[in-house]
């Protein structure tokens, strides 16, 4: 079956590595670097992010840019911090079980996890002393990610990219357990060993004919989850929302908000949770809708947000003064977020 997978994972570019998507449009990257005349040029894009969210930021602090009536319950586990004190902040919180775990400074879904109870909890954060993201466990039917940017001297921005999320799932027939399921559907037998490793699922439960059985309730790709090209949903009422939100928080401009919520019409009347701000380092990710978008396509549109996160850092620069980051002091930044993910990941291994 693993020969298989692997022909299923070439067959489908939505399962390429990252680098098959940003080593084609490294021309593109030292055009406008040129331009800028500096490396760095695009860590100016959201000043009120530390490296304007390329990855290094923290994800506790960065939500803490919105409104509190967007924010789902949370509570930061610091590396430092004693079990039982964070323990008591849940309670203070009222942050019930099950709930989401995750680092702090993480992406791609690293060791975002749905914890049932607290002696998961407990072993969760002694196998993983680093700052620790809890959340409430949101309700909201739905996920989606929308893109959105504004140039500094407008009132108005753009949505130019909405992904809606299908959590990964098999659909039952009566007679055949869940493994058997997960093994007949090319997609999701991918995931098979990730279904093992990361959920307490009984793989021989049989499901009813037709219901519908999720795998998976983390909304990223490496956990499963498929990304659907909403681009059909952008609006002039859903971008005034995202104008009405952005007004609300100081120094950002670009960046794509991962968004619970129950319908469409809801984000339009301002009832949605926001799960993560990803800064300049985000993607467009409806790219990943390989039935709609094909390959080149998707290069074209990374080519073109890029483009507008140019704009917008040089025009913070240029015209509102905001410095760029040293080339020296963001590398540093970078190896020291490489050494923390090889951190992790031997804690996975442990």
């Amino acid at each position: 079956m693993k020969s298989n997978i692997t022909i299923e994972k070439l067959i489908n570019w939505e399962h390429w590595p990252s680098y098959m998507f940003y080593i084609p449009n490294i021309p593109f990257a030292f055009y406008h670097a040129i331009k800028a005349r500096s490396l760095v040029f695009y860590t100016a894009a959201n000043p009120g992010i530390e490296n304007s969210g390329i990855g290094t930021e923290s994800k506790y602090k960065t939500l803490q840019l919105f409104p509190e009536k967007h924010l789902p319950k949370t509570v930061l586990h610091k590396a430092n911090s004693t079990i039982e004190i964070t323990l008591l902040n849940i309670e203070k919180k009222g942050i019930s079980y099950p709930l989401i775990v995750k680092p702090d400074i993480g992406f791609r879904g690293l060791l975002v996890k749905k914890i049932e109870n607290k002696n998961d909890l407990i072993n969760y954060l002694n196998k993983y002393p680093i700052d620790i993201i809890i959340q409430e466990f949101l309700t909201e039917k739905n996920e989606c990610g929308i893109f959105y940017h504004r140039l500094p001297n407008e009132k108005k921005g753009s949505i130019t990219s909405i992904t809606l999320k299908e959590f990964l799932h098999v659909i039952g027939d009566g007679k055949s357990t869940l493994e058997q399921l997960i093994t007949n559907d090319k997609r999701v037998k991918i995931y098979l060993n990730l279904i093992k490793k990361d959920t307490n699922i009984d793989l021989q439960k049989i499901i009813k004919k037709g219901d519908k059985f999720k795998l998976s309730e983390i909304g990223n790709h490496s956990k499963g989850t498929r990304f659907i090209n909403g681009n059909h949903l952008i609006s002039k009422e859903l971008e005034n929302a995202l104008d009405n939100l952005n007004n609300q928080v100081k120094d950002w401009y670009y960046g794509r908000l991962d968004i619970k919520y129950n319908s469409f019409n809801d984000i339009i009347k301002g009832n949605f949770k926001i799960l993560e701000l990803n800064g300049i380092l985000a993607e467009p990710t409806h790219i990943y809708d390989a039935k709609s978008i094909n390959y080149f396509t998707a290069l074209k549109e990374i080519r073109r947000h890029w483009k507008l996160l140019n704009k917008i850092a040089r025009f913070n620069h240029e015209q509102n003064q905001v410095p760029y980051r040293t080339t020296i002091g963001l590398l540093k930044d970078v190896n020291n977020l490489r050494n923390y993910t090889k951190h992790i990941s031997k804690l996975t291994k442990g």
